[in-house]
C-alpha cells in the first residue's frame, strides 16, 4: 500500500475530505471542528498524502507547520470501508517520518474528546503521543484533546 503526495485535485481526494468534514460535523459542535478544508491543504505550510491501494484512496493525512520546530498532524481520515486494516497507523508513521526527516522536534495534534474519537486517541497514545494544553491557536475546549509527541 503506497503512501505519495495527495493529488489535491482528485475527485477521490476530494470526495474523502468531505467524507471526513461530514464525520465531524456529526460529531462536533461548529466551532470545535478544526479539519482543513482543500483550501487549507493547500496552503503552503501543509503537506498532504494519501495511501492508496492499486486505484482505491483508503486514507490520508498532512502536515502543518507551527514553526521551524513544531508541525501539527491534520487530516487524518481513514476511508469508511477501509477501516480497521491499519491504514491510520501506516500513514501515521509515514507522517512521523516526514516531520523527522524535514527537522522538526516536535508533533502535536487536536482530536475530539467524544467516544467517536477513542480509536484516534489509542492510535496516537499508542504511537508516543501524550496529552497536552491547547497548542498554536487553539483554546480550551471540552470538545478537544490535545496531544503532543517530542520527535
Amino acid at each position: 500500500m503506497p503512501i505519495e503526495p495527495a493529488d489535491l485535485d482528485s475527485p477521490a481526494f476530494a470526495a474523502l475530505l468531505a467524507e471526513h468534514r461530514a464525520a465531524m460535523r456529526a460529531t462536533a459542535p461548529a466551532e470545535s471542528q478544526h479539519a482543513l478544508d482543500l483550501h487549507g491543504l493547500r496552503q503552503p505550510s501543509v503537506r498532504a498524502w494519501v495511501l492508496r491501494e492499486g486505484d482505491a484512496l483508503l486514507g490520508c493525512g498532512a502536515l502543518q507547520r507551527l514553526d521551524p520546530a513544531h508541525v501539527e498532524i491534520k487530516a487524518m481520515r481513514t476511508a469508511r470501508d477501509h477501516q480497521r486494516r491499519g491504514v491510520a497507523k501506516a500513514i501515521l508513521a509515514h507522517l512521523l517520518a516526514e516531520a523527522r526527516a524535514a527537522g522538526y522536534a516536535r508533533a502535536s495534534l487536536e482530536t475530539g474528546s467524544m467516544a467517536y474519537f477513542a480509536p484516534a486517541r489509542t492510535l496516537y497514545a499508542a504511537a508516543g503521543f501524550l496529552p497536552c494544553g491547547p497548542f498554536a491557536d487553539y483554546v480550551d475546549d471540552p470538545h478537544s484533546t490535545y496531544m503532543t509527541l517530542a520527535l
